[in-house]
């Protein structure tokens, strides 16, 4: 059985792409440690990769980055660190997370390393266990939102009113469809409740949950000419608000009911499992529930009836509402609440029929929401395309990929861009899914889908419109987006180092050429034509030139860091690189060594088994292990993921040009 010395779990509620983006962050953080790992994904095709109870009880530590629950209780007593998805999408990211993971105290808890960070992070843990649990049941609730929205749109295609057995354009098969839609549509709120309560209380709360959310819909049934509460007479629901309230509610009567029948002798196992527990939860869930109904139906009415009122404040206000809640997080929590509430909405919509003003208000909801999400994606992809030089070849290719998935509404695909630059990248899609929302509201768009982009347009009304309307709002954030890439390379350009003459020994006939000191290559410190029998000569190499440098006070100490960190792992890549780094406190100064070999160097361990050619070598003083060394070690590694770097580097015999192209990316 394999052992792996971290193990991971990654979910996000639409497991659609931050589940994987978190894996592939994690699997490349691990490697560029030399450790290995194995990273279980809940996406929406279920658990994939799943972890074994040995593999679990081998690892070094665990790292669960997830907005949904992933059982964190089997990993208690591991060293441990949890957090949202969203905070391990970088490699960076990523590998700060294995290092605390590393670092944690193991326990019964779900812990974070005892930094000034975590204990920020342990504050806001709480919130973060509420969303996950929310979470939870959005990620089952979406599909049967969109598998009912999409077939109830469907059924538009062969009439407005085609499902109507007294209509002119009645059809039996759309009318089935509609059907079907509808049933699906309907279980929005009860799965929604049930997994909200599953996610805190497991399997015993999923009874309760679901009684949670038919009261949600229903309300409290009451006889319209007695005014009394009567099974038969009619109540007002009170949506998705209840069904989150009567999730939450039901998972922590659960945990109360667990201590209550705790101390029942152990045969009552199995009464308490089928017995005990559905029947005192969904009692108490039931009557809580119904007894809220009035002022649950009075919170649901009001926030309605404040959409309502902000749309009549015009489209510009509602518009850059939605298109800033959609952009500022790319699928992230206050995407989600977005997106859900546009799809309460919609069901809302669907459920008053067609032509009635509740139907037209929350289709052009929709239809703004789908917009402003579908905006982003292709803003990188037009930025990709028209700035092309202003990007790396990995975002050249992951923006065309994302034409794909901006079309198919996919928000996530933009987070990379982001990601590395916030400020002003942020903005610039917060500005773009806004025009595109707003536009959508004022071109009177109305899309009864509540899911899959571009895919839907036989059935949103004024389709060619909402197609223009994104596309204005991805050209304008993209021409911004561009013009910030031009900007951004322009000035690294002019900040790249400038050979600088310095006195040269007496010795010496000619200057050598001297980077500024800011930069952590400089020229003299890049060594083109090196030949070495062994991956031990070439660090001995670079430990003796560190000392000639001033960079390090002992050579020894420098080349003993250096083997410690290879018992650790190799530090071999893959195409002929290798990263070796040495923290010790007999480097004086962060600096970066350069050695090429044309040969190879080889017993080198590298990922693809091809010999050592180059060698950029990381020193770091040991006060700086935690924060220079694993900057410079994550930027290095980003740059070696990049096709035109590695050329560069490689192929280039010139030490100038070499330490310009590394220093460029250690900006």
């Amino acid at each position: 059985m394999a052992k792996f010395d971290i193990i991971a779990a990654t979910g996000c509620p639409t497991g659609i792409a931050h589940t994987f983006m978190a894996k592939e962050a994690l699997e490349k953080a691990a490697a560029e440690r030399g450790l290995t790992i194995k990273v279980e994904t809940h996406g929406q095709v279920g658990v994939e990769n799943e972890l074994t109870k040995s593999e679990i009880s081998g690892a070094k530590a665990v790292v669960v980055a997830a907005d949904k629950d992933v059982q964190a209780e089997r990993f208690a007593g591991k060293r441990m660190v949890s957090v949202g998805v969203s905070k391990a999408l970088s490699v960076e990211a990523a590998g700060k997370l294995i290092d605390r993971a590393l670092a944690a105290k193991g326990d019964d808890s779900v812990a974070a390393a005892a930094d000034v960070e975590d204990e920020v992070e342990e504050k806001e843990s709480i919130g973060h266990i509420i969303y996950k649990h929310l979470m939870n049941g959005v990620s089952h609730m979406l599909v049967f939102v969109v598998a009912g929205g999409v077939l109830t749109a469907v059924s538009f295609l062969w009439g407005i009113t085609s499902f109507d057995s007294t209509a002119s354009d009645y059809n039996s098969f759309a009318a089935m469809l509609k059907i079907i839609g509808g049933i699906a549509m309907n279980l929005m709120v009860p799965v929604l409740s049930a997994y909200i309560a599953e996610s805190i209380g497991k399997r015993p709360a999923l009874v309760p949950g679901f009684v949670a959310g038919m009261i949600a819909i229903q309300g409290l049934p009451v006889n319209a000419e007695t005014g009394m509460i009567d099974a038969g007479g009619a109540g007002v629901g009170f949506g998705f608000l209840g069904g989150i309230v009567g999730g939450f509610l039901a998972g922590y009567v659960i945990l109360l009911l667990e201590k209550v029948f705790s101390k029942l002798p152990k045969n009552l196992d199995g009464l308490k499992a089928i017995f005990l527990y559905p029947l005192f939860s969904t009692a108490i869930v039931g009557l809580v529930m119904l007894g809220i109904s009035g002022p649950m139906a009075a919170i649901n009415t009001a926030m309605m009836d404040f959409l309502k009122g902000l749309s009549a404040s015009g489209a510009i206000v509602l518009g850059l509402a939605i298109g800033c809640m959609c952009a500022v997080d790319m699928g992230g929590p206050v995407n989600k609440a977005a997106y859900v509430t546009g799809t309460a909405m919609l069901t809302e919509a669907l459920a008053a029929g067609v032509g009635t003003d509740t139907y037209n208000f929350g289709t052009n909801f929709m239809a703004a929401v789908s917009a402003a999400c579908i905006v982003p994606p292709l803003i990188t992809t037009f930025a990709v395309v028209v700035g092309k030089k202003y990007f790396s070849q990995e975002d050249h290719d992951a923006g065309i990929v994302n034409l794909i998935l901006g079309c198919t509404h996919i928000t996530e695909g933009a987070i990379p861009f982001m990601t590395k630059n916030i400020w002003p990248v942020m903005p610039i899609m917060m500005l773009g899914s806004s025009i595109a929302s707003i536009l959508t509201i004022m071109f009177n768009v109305h899309d009864p889908a509540p899911h899959g982009g571009f895919l839907v347009l036989p059935v949103v009304e004024n389709g060619p419109l909402w197609v223009l309307a994104i596309l204005i709002g991805a050209v304008v954030g993209g021409i911004l987006f561009v013009a910030f890439k031009k900007y951004d390379f322009e000035k690294n350009q002019k900040a790249a180092p400038a050979a600088k003459p310095v006195e040269a020994p007496k010795a010496a006939a000619v200057e050598a050429p001297k980077a500024e000191a800011a930069d952590f290559v400089k020229v003299e410190n890049v060594f083109v034509a090196e030949d070495f029998a062994s991956r031990d000569e070439a660090l001995s190499f670079v430990s003796n030139q560190a000392v000639k440098a001033g960079i390090a006070s002992d050579a020894d100490a420098v080349m003993n860091a250096f083997l410690a960190r290879e018992s650790e792992g190799t530090t071999g890549m893959m195409e002929g690189f290798a990263i070796p780094h040495a923290k010790s406190d007999a480097i004086t100064e962060a600096a970066v060594i350069v050695v090429k070999d044309e040969s190879g160097v080889t017993g080198w361990d590298t990922m693809d088994g091809a010999p050592v050619n180059v060698a950029i070598a990381l020193l770091i003083p040991g006060a700086q292990a935690g924060t220079t060394h694993l900057k410079i070690l994550s930027k290095v590694a980003e740059a070696l993921m990049d096709e035109d770097f590695r050329a560069t580097v490689k192929g280039s015999t010139d030490a100038a040009e070499i330490a310009k192209t590394i220093n460029a990316r250690l900006v």
